[in-house]
């Protein structure tokens, strides 16, 4: 095409064109992303993006060089894909020195019963939607939609497969996904992990053997690795208790973390098939379980393509649903003569506590422990095992495995959580805030996504970041000011996912209550009553033997009766707030002679004394000080708001709660800004409405001032008018009318307020205007709305206030007075 002036310009409209259809279709597939994401349906599709979002901002997503032997760089494709497939190949196929076995076992033969059909159905109910498939791509969502087509079908694979004890040859196949340990050097493979993918199908059949091996093997009460009824939870107190209790009686306790190296991928097969007859499998199982590691293949899949195929003739299968329990049934074998009751002993899969009141003791055990595993195949990490002393006195010295000082340490890391020798828990706090954080920026791409709706971002952020904070903090003794450092990283959190700064002055119930996310204190509670009553109905079969239970009992029990205490501390304050409030309160006379200098009883009343304020003001001297004196402060008390209005405060002024929770946050603890009776109560509104009808009550003040950009304050108000128009409109049919004048009232008075301070001591917010309103619909248009600096010293309080007079036809005439008006109450005799 001919470069003319023409052609260009044709050109460059036609790509002005092409943009714009771009980025329309850009905007309707965002908008339609938006509506899907807010939906159940697409939910899932929100975790799945905020995964994406997450992988798309790391540096590093696939490494596509890597490292041989010495170090050298491999660019090339074919060197990459041939040192992962060493490495792994390596990994898999290399035993640990061990002594052979000399003495035999009697195998059990006995008969073994057909597979069920609720067998099936209970291993395809266990099994995860959404994985990753192995190398035959049948996913378990297949089997799940057939329905009981898919249940008869499996039910006669799998007793095809017992009887014959020979698996389909496509099992055997499974692919390596190396996953990175986010330590060291990105570009060594000891730096990553492998997790096999293998066939769904499999991991069915695998999901029915185990369920027949649990009924037939005992494990032992030590090990809490993948048992029913047993977690983390329960080894982690087990250990914290026992520790405190020796603080407590102020003796030693020595503990030796043990950790094995690569304990699953190091198993010898061999030993896997002694400890299962041993634990009085069937024959026809230990068959059957051998099958499915005979001949067993694998490829790695790298960034490059994937490796040629190898054997895999060591370990248990990483990844699959049986090599849990298997590896139990091998631990439980090999420390049978050596493990000691719990929790002096305790285990969860290859992570091992040792446990002794003396220095010598725990390392002549750690000694017996080394030595009975050692022997089998499974190697002591002589770096990673660590030693720490509780109330440890000077000169206890160390412990030493085999010659070699094993490292001793202040805390450690058991299961996730950090136990300090000290008997501090301010590390665990750190590390819980840390963690939360952790989760948070996971799927922040997510959360300060102003598109999505605060319901969706409370959802992703309960499922996502809390359980993250809570692991662990069931057992943890937490101090008030640890469980508000929790609570405040969790509103930092919360703030930044809905675009709220503190500068905004929102309460944090507000914030909790627009997210639906409750106070993290009060869930540490729930899920510390939850845990005991676990413990409660554990059987006893399951339960700790000698010590375990009672030191878990004692422990909740004592903090039930500290949490009972607690309560009762507070029904005492109460009580005492409620007697003071009430010997406080002013009679009906004396709050007419006394306390209503700026309230009137009658409309003549009203302009009488704004008059009066008007031309005291024109009588000041030209060089005296106008500047209004700073506003009165009242301590009010928001107890009990729900109780009805007594026979002596029948010509009280009530306060919506509303108004008192969001003018707080500008004054001191326990303080209210407010220009109103010291007596005035504060009570739930809608609550009131018959009283209010019945009875000569001063006035009703809800609040309308906000500073808030997101119109939450508002939208508080305009529940708190919806209740009570509700309800008086059926008690009184002409009440609205009345309602409805005095709304415009409460305008002008913030009109006249507005041209009364100007700047520099009075700024606008954003201005809403209400035009029109009728309350039987129950809805604001708009909302006229400012807020004022009365002083240079004071803070920034909230300055308007709707007034509903109840018992009153004609609104005051409002000239402009010196004071700033907050609260005008009229109130018929």
């Amino acid at each position: 095409m001919d470069r003319t002036e023409e052609n260009r310009q044709e050109y460059k409209e036609l790509q002005r064109r092409v943009k714009r259809e771009v980025s329309k279709a850009k905007q309707k597939a965002y908008e339609e992303l938006y509506t899907r994401l807010d939906t159940r349906e697409g939910e899932k599709d929100l975790y799945r993006l905020a995964r994406q979002r997450d992988r798309d901002g790391k540096d590093v997503q696939q490494v596509r060089v890597i490292k041989d032997r010495d170090g050298r760089v491999l660019t090339s494709e074919e060197s990459v894909q041939r040192r992962w497939k060493e490495s792994f190949e390596e990994l898999m196929n290399e035993e640990n020195e061990r002594e052979k076995r000399v003495e035999g076992v009697n195998s059990v033969e006995q008969k073994v019963d057909k597979i069920r059909k609720d067998e099936v159905r209970k291993a395809l109910k266990r099994m995860k939607s959404g994985k990753a498939v192995g190398p035959d791509d049948i996913p378990v969502e297949v089997w799940k939609c057939l329905g009981e087509a898919a249940v008869e079908f499996l039910a006669n694979l799998f007793n095809r497969v017992l009887e014959s004890e020979r698996m389909p040859e496509e099992w055997r196949r499974s692919v390596l996904v190396p996953i990175f340990k986010n330590k060291g050097d990105v570009q060594s493979c000891s730096n990553y992990r492998g997790i096999k993918l293998m066939s769904h199908t499999m991991k069915v059949w695998e999901r029915v053997v185990e369920a027949r091996l649990r009924k037939v093997v005992e494990i032992c009460e030590q090990q809490y690795g993948f048992m029913p009824r047993k977690s983390t939870t329960d080894a982690i107190f087990a250990l914290r208790i026992l520790m405190e209790k020796y603080r407590d009686g102020q003796k030693e306790l020595h503990c030796v973390f043990v950790d094995l190296e690569k304990a699953y991928d190091r198993v010898p097969r061999e030993e896997l098939w002694y400890c299962m007859r041993k634990s009085g499998v069937a024959e026809k199982y230990v068959r059957v379980v051998q099958d499915m590691y005979e001949r067993s293949r694998t490829v790695v899949r790298c960034a490059v393509g994937q490796t040629e195929e190898f054997n895999v003739e060591v370990g248990l299968h990483q990844g699959s649903a049986l090599s849990p329990f298997l590896f139990a049934i091998v631990m439980d074998q090999l420390s049978e003569e050596v493990r000691q009751e719990s929790p002096w002993t305790m285990m969860f899969a290859d992570d091992i506590v040792i446990c002794s009141e003396s220095r010598e003791q725990v390392e002549e055990n750690l000694e017996r422990w080394r030595f009975a595993l050692e022997r089998r195949g499974m190697k002591v990490s002589r770096s990673k095992t660590e030693y720490m002393c509780v109330n440890e006195r000077e000169g206890s010295g160390t412990v030493r495995l085999q010659g070699e000082e094993v490292k001793k340490v202040q805390e450690f890391k058991y299961l996730g959580s950090t136990v300090q020798s000290n008997g501090e828990c301010g590390k665990e706090v750190k590390k819980r805030v840390q963690a939360g954080w952790n989760g948070w920026r996971k799927v922040s791409g997510v959360l300060c996504d102003r598109k999505i709706s605060a319901r969706i971002k409370g959802k992703v952020y309960r499922t996502v970041v809390r359980p993250a904070m809570l692991y662990g903090l069931e057992t943890v003794s937490l101090r008030k000011r640890q469980e508000s450092e929790l609570e405040v990283a969790e509103l930092k959190m919360l703030r930044f996912s809905l675009g709220v700064t503190r500068l905004d002055r929102i309460r944090n119930e507000y914030i909790r209550g627009t997210a639906h996310v409750g106070r993290l204190g009060d869930k540490v509670r729930e899920a510390r009553l939850r845990w005991f009553g676990h413990v409660q109905r554990r059987d006893s079969e399951d339960s700790f033997e000698l010590h375990s239970v009672d030191l878990e009992l004692e422990a909740v029990e004592k903090q039930i009766r500290d949490l009972q205490v607690k309560q009762a501390q507070l029904r005492q304050r109460k009580a005492a707030l409620e007697s003071s409030r009430t010997d406080a309160h002013l009679s009906k006379a004396q709050r007419k002679d006394a306390a209503r200098p700026g309230f009137v009883h009658s409309g003549a009343g009203v302009r009488r004394s704004l008059d009066a304020a008007a031309a005291e003001d024109a009588s000041q001297a030209p060089g005296e000080d106008l500047s209004p004196p700073p506003p009165p402060v009242f301590e009010i008390s928001t107890q009990n708001r729900f109780a009805p209005l007594r026979e002596t405060e029948c010509d009280a002024v009530i306060i919506g709660d509303s108004i008192v929770r969001h003018v707080r946050a500008t004054a001191a603890k326990g303080k209210v800004h407010t220009r109103c009776l010291p007596g005035a109560r504060v009570l739930d509104v809608s609550t009131q409405v018959p009283a209010i009808l019945k009875k000569n009550i001063g006035a009703v003040v809800l609040h309308a001032g906000t500073n808030d950009i997101g119109l939450r304050q508002t939208e508080i108000l305009k529940k708190d008018f919806r209740s009570l128009v509700e309800k008086a409109d059926m008690a009184c049919r002409d009440m609205s009318t009345t309602l409805s004048q005095f709304i415009s009232t409460a305008i002008h008075l913030d009109n006249l307020r507005h041209q009364h301070h100007p700047n520099p001591h009075s700024y606008n917010c954003p201005r809403r205007h209400l035009d029109t309103l009728d309350p039987r619909e129950s809805k604001f248009e708009t909302m006229q709305l400012s807020r004022t600096r009365v002083s240079e010293e004071e803070p920034v309080a909230y300055s308007t206030a709707t007034v509903f007079l109840l018992h009153t036809t004609q609104p005051p005439s409002l000239p402009v007075p010196r004071m700033p008006i907050h609260i005008i109450v009229k109130s018929e005799q």
